[in-house]
């Protein structure tokens, strides 16, 4: 691309060198013919970070661990869902004011409800951090029944009480079945063999969602298609969230195959 670059865009977070989204978010820049760039940008001051959005005019970021609580206290406005979940991954910045939303929740729903429409459907969600509570989000607003399973009791009980649902340790009671697992944990991440929930647990399931990207086929997700259940790897919210990303920085529609073609491109 010659001459000055237009629009800057990045990831904010530490660490960042591993992320997947400049990568997602720069094919869609090239593919649409747009003068913008997407970076990453490594910081532990994230109070300076917000400083220099404004003072550098940059359009958006997109906002990753273990920023997204504190940034809640340092934009301008929040929209509900942000502000529910209790955690903003997006900052808009439009004319230096600047704008959080959170579009995780909307990235886990678009990839379940490609495969199955959550209303009325019993969902586990496995672990109570900040990818959970997103996910818990996303899902009690489209209908669905949830329960929260995580190791340390506590955290699911903390969650029960801010989001209404109901909670246990990972040792499931033999009385509850499930439509929809989704892990949220690093079970199965890298070299990890660990799968997060008991074999009956997902036997009594039809579909099962892992968030872990590396490796794609996670030991999680392996077991549940030996057992003929529908998978969806860990690629799909982090696309579907960019997705979102995208078209509220530019306000043009995501170029989705793109996108997509350089995250699996990125992962080979």
């Amino acid at each position: 691309m010659k001459g000055a670059i237009k629009d800057v865009y990045g990831i904010i977070g530490n660490p960042v060198a591993h992320s997947l989204s400049p990568a997602m978010h720069n094919a869609a820049f090239k593919e649409l013919g747009l003068n913008a760039i997407y970076l990453a940008f490594d910081t532990t001051d994230l109070q300076g970070a917000v400083r220099g959005i404004r003072a550098l005019g940059i359009k958006g970021v997109s906002v990753t661990v273990p920023h997204k609580e504190a940034a809640l206290n340092l934009v301008d406005e929040l929209d509900d869902m942000a502000i529910h979940i209790g955690a903003v991954n997006t900052i808009i910045n439009r004319n230096g004011r600047l704008i959080g939303r959170n579009t995780d929740w909307e990235g886990a729903v678009r990839a379940i409800e490609e495969v199955m429409p959550l209303s009325q459907k019993k969902v586990l969600i496995i672990g109570a951090g900040g990818a959970s509570r997103a996910i818990i989000a996303g899902c009690k607003r489209q209908g669905a029944d949830v329960h929260v399973a995580n190791r340390t009791v506590e955290k699911a009980e903390a969650l029960s009480g801010r989001f209404d649902v109901s909670f246990s340790g990972l040792d499931i009671p033999r009385d509850m079945s499930f439509d929809i697992i989704v892990n949220t944990t690093t079970c199965g991440m890298g070299s990890d063999t660990t799968i997060p929930v008991s074999r009956w647990v997902i036997e009594g399931a039809s579909c099962v969602m892992d968030i872990v990207y590396s490796p794609l086929n996670t030991p999680l997700l392996k077991l549940a298609s030996e057992l003929g259940k529908t998978t969806i790897d860990g690629l799909k919210m982090l696309l579907y969230q960019g997705v979102r990303q995208f078209e509220l920085w530019t306000g043009l529609n995501a170029p989705l195959a793109c996108m997509k073609d350089a995250l699996n491109n990125k992962r080979s």
